[in-house]
């Protein structure tokens, strides 16, 4: 069995950066098994598998597919960037003539649409709220040290733990802040907690102007010790950062070793627009 395998750089609009994916078209049903298998196999954050839903389906003409992501050890709820490059694997490979795609996910249906030259994500919008630091600080101490937090909030909807850093930080701090996520396994004692998120405020007047705020995410509790650019990571940032700098349009940089840039909109209906590009840097098939 031959399946068309391709890999995405996404979130950047040049190879090598961003956040790659490897996106599966399934012409047929999947072993179970082999999902998890293939993901392993391509060992990145993530692998996502497009599926047809109806037998008369097509990856040039329809607009509703199914879509599963897998870390290499295990199925996500939700996966922006491997979402975001499933949708340029459709637009710009497979020439999909639709100007919206719908997928069904276990998050629901996401919409994705191309607006110039991105590719806009409908995702849902992941509401915080305040978290008692004595519940997580020896996780938070295996993360920072003894860097401030300024803030610290919890989504009970994704299990992310938001941890805001002193203004006063610059963007190279966290940058350079050297992370052993795999500590976090036995740092982190409740069991609520399946990702860290470290964010920081934009400095209009610092060297990188024009972000609103920075961030870096680590989910070694599924096996991604830090991730390059997180989409369901900034679901989370996105109501955030927008009540705590009273805006509905952002700009935000995830600050991992490849980097890469999301532009964001927060709608009124609880959802938000995460736009980015992307970069095929790869195109084959697997042999079963």
């Amino acid at each position: 069995m031959q399946i068309p395998i391709f890999m995405v750089d996404a979130f950047t609009n040049r190879p090598f950066s961003g956040n790659p994916a490897a996106v599966c078209l399934l012409e047929n049903d999947l072993d179970e098994d082999l999902h998890q298998k293939i993901a392993t196999e391509m060992n990145l954050s993530e692998t996502a598998f497009i599926r047809k839903l109806h037998p008369g389906d097509d990856f040039t003409k329809s607009s509703c597919f199914g879509l599963r992501w897998f870390t290499p050890a295990n199925e996500v709820p939700l996966c922006g960037h491997a979402t975001l490059a499933s949708a340029a694997v459709l637009f710009h490979v497979q020439k999909n003539t639709n100007s919206v795609l719908t997928f069904v996910t276990l998050s629901g249906e996401l919409k994705a649409r191309q607006v110039g030259d991105h590719i806009v994500l409908d995702l849902p919008l992941y509401i915080t709220y305040p978290q008692v630091l004595q519940e997580v600080e020896e996780l938070i101490k295996a993360a920072i040290g003894d860097m401030i937090v300024q803030d610290l909030r919890y989504s009970p909807d994704t299990k992310k733990l938001l941890v805001r850093l002193s203004d006063a930080y610059e963007r190279s701090m966290l940058e350079e802040l050297q992370v052993s996520a795999q500590c976090f396994l036995s740092a982190e004692k409740t069991g609520k907690v399946k990702g860290l998120i470290l964010t920081l405020k934009g400095n209009p007047r610092g060297k990188h102007t024009g972000h609103d705020f920075y961030s870096r995410y680590f989910a070694p509790w599924y096996g991604v010790l830090e991730d390059p650019v997180t989409g369901s990571a900034h679901a989370v940032l996105s109501s955030y950062w927008s009540e705590q700098l009273g805006k509905k349009e952002m700009l935000a940089f995830q600050c991992s070793r490849r980097g890469g840039e999301l532009k964001i909109s927060v709608r009124g209906d609880g959802r938000v627009d995460i736009a980015g590009h992307t970069a095929v840097v790869l195109k084959g098939n697997l042999t079963l």
